[in-house]
């Protein structure tokens, strides 16, 4: 993340001159949608969510905006939102998502002439993740490590270890409101469109409780189903593989431009570049 920030003001350097870089820092909740949430949007089991980033103005209504957030996400079969249908399976699980993204967000009015504007954006970005959950007796046990679906094991050659770098398709909305001549302070709403289902560990169907317990251990088929009874049948639906999963933000945006001022409101100084170069 810090590398890629750097990058960003070496190749902007006219952001510097114009005036028009801000520091934006972002604070609020984040959640998810997926095998162990089914509602498409809640806040039962929120967790908190940070970010640091900068951005830049390219127009009145053309933002460039680099960010790194950091986050947490849950889920629960027997959450109070969910479907109870499916609360026998007893799964839970929690984690990290830490999250780089780049892209464009745009004022549908001027701020240089209103003092508030909604705005929506767009941008790709690349996170990191790693599913873990805690045994009854409080010990956390990282889920992907022990392939609770038989990712990896030679009787499930078509189940691959996932990978915990994925990219995604971060977009949303919000609203800004000034401040004052530098700073900015807004409330967002932000989804990510994932190509992963396994943000929850949650996906295809059970492995056979044999193999499993044999190539990874006793623990990884209590974790592959945590209800009451015999642990289902080999191939029995654990998941929905054709929905994949989400996570979304919803916070505040505080914005502190960087340098002079640079065009604004209120007949503020503008600074130019010079006429004459020696």
């Amino acid at each position: 993340m810090k590398h890629l920030i750097i990058l960003f003001i070496i190749c902007c350097p006219a952001a510097l001159n114009a005036q028009r870089l801000h520091l934006d820092l972002y604070g609020g909740a984040a959640n998810y949608q997926g095998d162990l949430q089914q509602k498409r949007f809640t806040l039962a089991g929120s967790k908190p969510a940070f970010g640091i980033g900068f951005s830049y103005d390219v127009s009145p209504h053309v933002i460039a905006r680099v960010a790194g957030n950091y986050m947490k996400i849950a889920g629960d079969d027997n959450s109070p939102s969910n479907d109870k249908s499916l609360a026998f399976r007893n799964l839970k699980f929690n984690s990290v998502i830490k999250e780089l993204q780049l892209g464009l967000e745009y004022n549908l009015f001027s701020l240089e002439e209103r003092s508030a504007t909604p705005y929506v954006f767009g941008s790709l970005a690349l996170f990191h993740f790693d599913p873990y959950t805690n045994t009854d007796s409080g010990n956390k046990v990282f889920l992907r490590d022990i392939g609770t679906e038989g990712q990896g094991l030679p009787q499930y050659p078509d189940k691959k270890l996932y990978s915990s770098n994925q990219f995604s398709i971060p977009f949303g909305f919000g609203i800004k409101v000034l401040l004052g001549e530098r700073v900015q302070v807004g409330a967002e709403l932000g989804f990510r469109k994932l190509f992963t289902d396994y943000l929850d560990d949650v996906s295809g169907n059970y492995a056979d409780s044999a193999a499993l317990a044999g190539a990874r251990g006793i623990l990884a088929t209590e974790l592959a189903y945590r209800g009451d009874g015999p642990h289902p049948a080999d191939g029995t639906m654990r998941g929905n593989a054709k929905l994949k999963d989400w996570y979304y933000t919803t916070g505040i945006k505080l914005s502190y431009k960087l340098g002079g001022y640079g065009g604004g409101r209120r007949g503020e100084k503008k600074l130019g570049c010079p006429t004459n170069v020696l």
